[in-house]
């Protein structure tokens, strides 16, 4: 009941805080108006690509592949016809070194293969074939037209709207656009840190495993079946709070840029906060498997923050 309620909270606030962006209005100019036609195009095409090859080949992680990479693509396109203005290249230079890390990290997973429609598809997608409604061969397809392909590919253009919404302003950096830069790149440390912990933990669980010995058999932490070590043991998803972190830090150059009503409202905040509502969906799905799957994961949750890392309620690294 207690993650329900939070939930709708959430998603309340979401639309709330969007209604009051868009009453303010969205005033483009000409540059902007075309410059969205054509990222909108790219976005297009890159969902076209996904539903298309999903459906054949039956792996529906096309997107996954292409998240990492389109908001680069995106961010260069704006600054390029924005000018390359000091504020678009920092924020360019901040997406890249993003791009750079997810796509570094889901490489190792082997998602990427030169035949680039192949590779190792995200798990998630396994699991929720396997739910009766989501898995039915009507039901699916259309799951994957408007979910992942068409939402995910909207969602990733509207992560990057902020740009956009800046491109146009003269104003000169401050001291704020600094400020959200360092911020910006803490979060981006925090997630490269966290994944780098996690990808470490399981590399090292998964090879005991693979001597035969049981999980309830591993030496501690490990017969845990999950991670609580480092940052994991102050946050059950670091990682995600860095993701969000980072791109509602983004968001916060529209602050600088002068291009915000009431200090911080403007229309381009409707992409990091859907960010947020998919996070939120996201974490309570991969919770749902990690109970179902280990026995101490409900102790967890109890006692460990779900995003921000709180060292005072650190979960015991050893059993």
């Amino acid at each position: 009941m207690k993650n329900i309620i939070s939930m709708v909270l959430t998603v309340l606030a979401v639309f709330a805080l969007t209604i009051v962006g868009f009453l303010e209005g969205v005033i483009l100019d000409q540059n902007q108006l075309e410059t969205l036609i054509i990222l909108s195009i790219i976005a297009g095409a890159s969902a076209l690509y996904c539903f298309v090859v999903g459906e054949i080949t039956k792996n529906t992680s096309q997107m996954d592949k292409l998240w990492s990479l389109l908001p680069i693509v995106y961010v260069w396109v704006i600054a390029g016809r924005g000018g390359m203005k000091p504020r678009l290249i920092m924020f360019a230079v901040l997406v890249t070194l993003w791009g750079m890390r997810l796509t570094m990290n889901f490489a190792r997973k082997g998602a990427y293969r030169l035949k680039f429609w192949e590779g190792k598809e995200d798990y998630r997608w396994a699991v929720l074939r396997k739910n009766p409604i989501l898995g039915n061969k009507f039901v699916w397809p259309l799951f994957n037209l408007f979910f992942i392909s068409l939402y995910q590919n909207a969602l990733v253009l509207a992560i990057t709207l902020p740009a956009l919404a800046v491109m146009s302003s003269e104003a000169s950096l401050m001291w704020v656009d600094f400020l959200v830069f360092g911020l910006a790149f803490l979060f981006l440390l925090l997630e490269t840190v966290a994944d780098e912990e996690q990808r470490k933990f399981y590399q090292k669980r998964n090879a005991l495993l693979k001597e035969g010995k049981k999980l309830e058999e591993l030496p501690s932490p490990y017969n845990r079946g999950f991670n609580t070590k480092g940052l994991w043991s102050m946050s059950r998803h670091p990682n995600y709070c860095g993701e969000q972190g980072f791109w509602l830090s983004l968001y916060l150059f529209t602050i600088g840029a002068g291009v915000c009503h009431y200090a911080i409202f403007n229309w381009s905040m409707i992409g990091p906060l859907f960010l947020v509502l998919l996070f939120l969906g996201s974490s309570q799905f991969g919770e749902s498997v990690s109970s179902s799957k280990y026995p101490e994961y409900k102790n967890y949750q109890k006692k460990v923050s779900k995003y921000i890392p709180l060292p005072f309620f650190r979960y015991p690294a050893e059993k």
